[in-house]
């Protein structure tokens, strides 16, 4: 892999970095799906609904407001099946970042199939409810995709043995 001097740490910096993203992520759906499986409790969410009556009234308590309205209207199935779809997507995200982090060439694979399958949904949520942090990970996520692209077609694994001629 070694190809000049500095090229080895340049890259697995790089993908530390995007480690560090997916692991990120995995933080943020982790407590996603806690919260997420906590709005059974009758008791929780009318703490929440307390929490949010003392926002300042604006964008963001409007924001709180509709999501506990959604929330409160799914059956307790739905808010189980939310739970868990969102503990895969971080096991999917944390299974990336460690890989990554391990160097491992599977996960360079694995990370660029699982993030470029997902941009389609996130371009269509962009269009759908522009905001500014939506295009920011699209842009990130992108940026990924292409990264990871070219450094799979112009490097050999890490692991690999010199070509013997």
């Amino acid at each position: 892999m070694q190809t000049s001097a500095g090229a080895a740490p340049k890259r697995f910096g790089l993908l530390r970095l995007i480690a560090v993203y997916k692991i990120g992520k995995v933080l943020l759906m982790l407590a996603a799906a806690y919260g997420v499986l906590r709005m059974r409790d009758a008791s929780f969410l009318a703490r929440v609904y307390s929490w949010a009556s003392t926002l300042p009234y604006g964008l963001e308590q409007d924001w709180v407001k509709k999501g506990l309205a959604w929330f409160s209207g799914l059956k307790p199935s739905r808010i189980d099946a939310l739970g868990w779809v969102t503990l895969a997507y971080a096991a999917i995200f944390a299974i990336e970042g460690v890989g990554l982090w391990l160097r491992k060439r599977w996960a360079e694979w694995l990370t660029t199939v699982i993030t470029g399958s997902l941009i389609p949904l996130e371009l269509y949520e962009l269009v759908v409810r522009p905001s500014w942090g939506k295009a920011t990970v699209l842009i990130l996520n992108l940026a990924i995709v292409w990264y990871l692209i070219i450094q799979l077609r112009t490097s050999r694994p890490v692991d690999s043995a010199p070509e013997v001629k």
